[in-house]
C-alpha cells in the first residue's frame, strides 16, 4: 500500500529544535565523538548497478551498516552516543567545568559514570547500543526486552554486562515498563522513541545517526532523487529526512517511509492525519521494525518531510534478503537482516506498479538511496530465510 503525503504540515520547515538536532554542525560533532570509539571507520556505500539497470533506474546506492562499530547495526551510533553525551553532561555538572569527550577515561569522569544506570526497551539493536555505550564509559545498563526478542539477540546484549529484564507483551509494553521501572530506581531512560515531555534524549539518539549520513553524502557522486527508508517508531527515518532536508534544501530527494504491513503505525498516522497507536497484529519477521506507536519527535519531522508512506509484506522483505545475498553478477553480496533491507524492499515493490512509479516520479533518471540497517543479528533466522549462512555470503562478497 502507498499513501502520498497530503497532510497540512507537508513541506513546512523543520521546527527550530529539530533543525538544530539534525544540523550539519551537530553531525560534525557526532563524527568527532565517533573518532574516540573503537573501530570508528566508515561503513561501505555499495552500488547496486546491475539491479538498477534491471528495474529501470539510473542508480541504487545502499549504505551497509552491518559492520558498524562491531555491533552489526546502525543503532550502534544512536544509543551509545546518547549515553556518552549524558555522562559528559553529568560530569560537567558535578565537576563544575566543561568535560569533553577526550576526557571520557579520566578517573574523575569514570567515577561519576560508575554511579549512573541507563535503561531502555529494545527489539535488539538499540539495547545493544545502550549497553555497549554504558560498558564503554563504565556505567551500568538495564535493558528491557519483550517476549518476541529472540534468545540470540538477548545474549548479544547481555555480553556487554547489561542487566536483562524480560517483559511479557510487545515492544510498546516494554517501553512502558522501562519508563516506569527506571523512574522508580532513579535510572536514566535512553529511548529511541519519544512521548509527551520526553524528547531530548530520543533527539540525541537521532543525532547520533547523522554521522552515517555524513559518510553517505561524502561517498555520493550525485545526490539521490529518492530515498526509501524503513521505520519502526520512526527515529531513523526522521533523522534521514530531516538531515537531508537541511543539506539539500530545495533539491532534497523525495522521501518514502517503509514499514511492515503488520506493524505500520506511521502509515496509519499518515492516513489519520495525526499520531495513532495501531493494534498488535501477527508478529513480523522485520522484528526491529515491530512497533505500534510512532515517536512524537519522529512524527513531527516525517509529517513535514516525508513525501509518501508505504508498507511491505513478509515475503517482500524475505525476497529482498535473498536478492542481496545472491545478487546479479557485478553487484556486491550483502548480508541484510530481516529489517535491514526493508527500504529496498519498498522500492522494489513500487517498481512493480506503473501507477505507483508515476506517482513518485521514478523513471530512468532516478537515483535511489537506501540503508541496510542491520546485518544478521539473528543468524539462525537469517539462514532459515535465505537458505545460506551469513558467513558464506560474506565469503562471496
Amino acid at each position: 500500500m502507498l499513501v502520498i503525503n497530503s497532510l497540512p504540515d507537508h513541506n513546512l520547515p523543520l521546527e527550530a529544535a529539530d533543525a538544530e538536532t539534525l544540523s550539519v554542525a551537530a553531525a560534525r560533532e557526532v563524527e568527532r565523538f565517533l573518532s574516540y570509539r573503537t573501530n570508528p571507520k566508515p561503513t561501505p556505500l555499495q552500488s547496486l548497478g546491475r539491479l538498477a539497470r534491471q528495474v529501470g533506474v539510473a542508480s541504487i546506492q545502499m549504505k551497509d551498516e552491518g559492520s558498524r562499530l562491531g555491533l552489526g547495526s546502525f543503532k550502534a551510533l544512536g544509543g551509545s552516543y546518547a549515553v556518552i553525551r549524558l555522562v559528559l553532561e553529568e560530569a560537567s555538572r558535578q565537576l563544575g567545568k566543561h568535560v569533553d569527550v577526550s576526557e571520557l577515561n579520566a578517573p574523575a569522569v569514570r567515577r561519576i559514570a560508575e554511579g549512573m544506570t541507563f535503561g531502555c526497551a529494545t527489539d535488539g539493536n538499540h539495547g545493544k547500543s545502550v549497553a555497549a555505550g554504558a560498558q564503554l564509559v563504565g556505567a551500568k545498563a538495564a535493558i528491557f526486552v519483550h517476549s518476541g526478542v529472540s534468545d540470540e539477540r538477548v545474549a548479544a546484549i547481555a555480553q556487554y554486562g547489561a542487566e536483562m529484564i524480560c517483559i511479557e507483551g510487545t515492544y510498546d509494553d516494554s517501553v512502558a515498563a522501562a519508563e516506569r521501572i527506571c523512574k522508580e530506581n532513579g535510572w536514566i531512560v535512553v529511548s529511541d522513541t519519544s512521548w509527551p515531555g520526553y524528547e531530548r534524549i530520543p533527539g540525541l539518539v537521532m543525532q547520533g545517526y547523522t554521522a552515517m549520513l555524513r559518510e553517505a553524502i561524502a561517498g555520493m557522486s550525485q545526490a539521490p532523487t529518492h530515498v526509501f527508508m524503513q521505520a519502526g517508531v520512526g527515529g531513523l527515518a526522521a533523522a534521514v529526512a530531516g538531515h537531508f532536508d537541511i543539506v539539500f534544501g530545495n533539491d532534497r530527494p523525495r522521501f518514502i517511509v517503509v514499514e511492515p504491513d503488520r506493524a505500520a503505525c506511521i502509515f496509519a498516522s499518515a492516513r489519520a492525519g495525526h499520531p495513532v497507536k495501531v493494534d498488535h497484529d501477527e508478529p513480523t519477521i522485520m522484528a526491529m521494525l515491530e512497533c505500534y506507536e510512532p515517536s512524537l519527535v519522529a512524527w513531527r519531522i516525517l509529517s513535514r518531510k516525508a513525501d509518501a508512506f508505504m508498507t511491505v509484506s513478509e515475503e517482500e522483505a524475505a525476497e529482498t534478503m535473498r536478492c542481496l545475498a545472491r545478487p546479479m553478477a557485478g553487484d556486491p553480496a550483502i548480508v541484510a537482516g530481516e529489517s535491514g533491507g526493508a527500504g529496498l524492499a519498498g522500492f522494489l515493490s513500487v517498481m512493480e506498479h506503473p501507477e505507483k512509479r508515476a506517482a513518485l516520479g521514478l523513471d530512468t533518471n532516478a537515483r535511489i538511496f537506501v540503508i541496510n540497517t542491520e546485518g544478521a543479528t539473528d543468524q539462525a533466522r537469517y539462514e532459515e530465510i535465505v537458505g545460506v549462512a551469513p558467513a558464506q555470503v560474506r565469503a562471496v562478497a
